[in-house]
């Protein structure tokens, strides 16, 4: 399949310094790079990422067929399948290619921020039953079905329709799917492109949470950085709000699984070359590239719909234990983004505009003020960006800005990235332990997996706050607020 990848090992001295923030391993480094590579960082976050392979994924996903500008990595940047996670990738259309690797496993693994109009001392006497009563309405765990069985037909329609389905069910608000990326359903999708199996590992799974880095979380807004946007936002200081952490569960895992599968054979036909294995892709505009685009969208509207269900979960456990006792529990939607996907989205290449598909794998888009595909009541402010820490560290919410567009392809962070394996934090971390430490500052935790627990412990973790500043002060998003736990659910 092509050159096999380089066996040097890149040091800190590939690294052309562009900027404070930005470093960059120029073109000809390797002959079979067709873009540079950059990488979004401060000093500790670059020798941070040449602790794993991520640094040479990033540089052979510079080899794509069809991509512009520069292969990018934000600064939580991790190894991951194919594509380093952090990773952004944009391929000129209608000739560049799309790859499943580029998206990742878990498609439209994404974020969705819930604020209430309560102060978070407010609900802090009831905060082991609401976490309780989250954990028993949001089914989590691995392969775990929740309360909406689907037949055939009715998971057609969630496929095409995401979050947009709920409605009828009245799981969503109309300001619900507004204020989701995409307005709550991916365009392109067709169900005629996703596998018999994929069907039968996503039908019982709408409304559950997952295992993994997937959680909820009850979080107090701690500090506000920019009280105009927070105020559009609806964000205040000391203000209960809630994050969902999760994506399109087996279903989207299946849909990637197949393509990979099925790319294996489609870059031999086509003689395309890759220094590795797992960067398998297609022409977007082949038949191949197409129905993986299809199926694609279909798994990202699934996540669109489980994070929307799983709204209405958190909204009814909020009312169970919180009625007659707090006032102004209701939860509105902030915003809801996605940091695995692949888009059809215009940008500035080389003083034209194009059209690209730009790959996002552990990325958030961060459009800045005046983008298409903002909701009217958002235009002028940018995208609102979530971005959240490790367990028991802060989250932040961004904007987008002008300069994210200019210069990543309107995109920014992720999370913290990881510095541990899970099975590395397994061995250093234990989780009964962990739990306790978390009780004692005052975050109730419930987890259906102690070993889980240990997975996601801080530790395991990059600095949030080191990786936020540094796409702050690049200028690809601009903090609004920090938010802090108080409670904790995972699988």
């Amino acid at each position: 399949m092509g050159k096999p990848s380089p066996t040097r090992t890149i040091a800190r001295s590939d690294f052309k310094r562009i900027s404070e923030q930005v470093w960059e391993i120029p073109r000809d480094f390797r002959e079979d790079m067709r873009a540079p590579a950059r990488l979004y960082a401060d000093e500790a976050l670059l020798e941070a990422s040449l602790t794993d392979n991520s640094v040479e994924q990033l540089v052979n996903t510079a080899t794509l067929p069809g991509i512009v500008k520069y292969a990018i990595a934000m600064p939580d940047i991790h190894q991951g399948y194919g594509f380093p996670i952090g990773g952004v990738v944009a391929t000129k259309l209608p000739d560049g290619i799309i790859s499943p690797g580029g998206v990742g496993y878990d498609i439209n693994c994404g974020v969705r921020l819930l604020a209430s109009e309560a102060l978070a001392e407010e609900i802090s006497p009831f905060l082991n039953d609401l976490a309780s009563a989250i954990y028993r309405n949001c089914p989590s765990g691995v392969g775990v079905h929740g309360e909406i069985k689907l037949q055939d037909a009715e998971l057609d329609k969630v496929l095409v329709e995401g979050a947009r389905w709920t409605r009828e069910r009245s799981l969503a608000r109309k300001e619900d799917l507004e204020h989701t990326e995409e307005f709550g359903a991916m365009p392109g999708a067709d169900p005629e492109y996703v596998s018999h199996k994929a069907r039968e590992r996503g039908r019982g799974q709408l409304g559950t949470l997952g295992a993994g880095n997937h959680f909820i979380e009850v979080d107090r807004v701690t500090e506000v950085y920019d009280e105009t946007v927070a105020e559009r936002l609806g964000l205040f200081p000391g203000q209960a709000v809630v994050q969902i952490h999760c994506g399109s569960r087996g279903f989207g895992h299946q849909v990637c699984e197949d393509y990979v599968a099925r790319f294996q054979k489609t870059v031999r036909d086509l003689g395309i070359e890759l220094p590795d294995r797992e960067l398998v892709c297609a022409p977007f505009a082949s038949e191949d590239g197409q129905q993986y685009f299809h199926a694609m969208a279909c798994a990202a509207n699934f996540a669109f719909a489980n994070r929307q269900v799983l709204a209405g979960h958190i909204r009814r456990s909020f009312e169970q234990v919180l009625a007659g006792k707090v006032l102004a529990f209701d939860l509105h939607q902030v915003y809801d983004i996605a940091h695995n996907m692949a888009k059809i989205e215009e940008h500035e290449v080389g003083g034209t505009r194009m059209q690209v598909c730009v790959h996002r794998k552990g990325a958030t888009r961060a459009f800045g003020p005046g983008s298409p595909g903002l909701p009217d009541d958002l235009r002028d402010i940018g995208q609102p960006v979530l971005i959240p820490g490790s367990m028991g560290t802060a989250s932040y919410v961004l904007i987008g800005t002008l300069d994210s567009m200019e210069r990543t392809f309107g995109s920014t962070c992720h999370g913290a990235g990881r510095v541990w394996s899970r099975a590395r934090a397994r061995k250093m971390v234990r989780g009964e332990e962990l739990r306790q430490e978390l009780k004692s500052r005052g975050i109730a935790v419930r987890a259906g997996s102690i070993s889980g627990l240990a997975e996601e412990a801080p530790q395991a973790y990059k600095d949030v706050s080191r990786v936020v500043d540094v796409v702050e002060r690049a200028g690809i998003g601009k903090k609004v607020a920090r938010l802090e736990p108080v409670a904790v659910v995972k699988g």
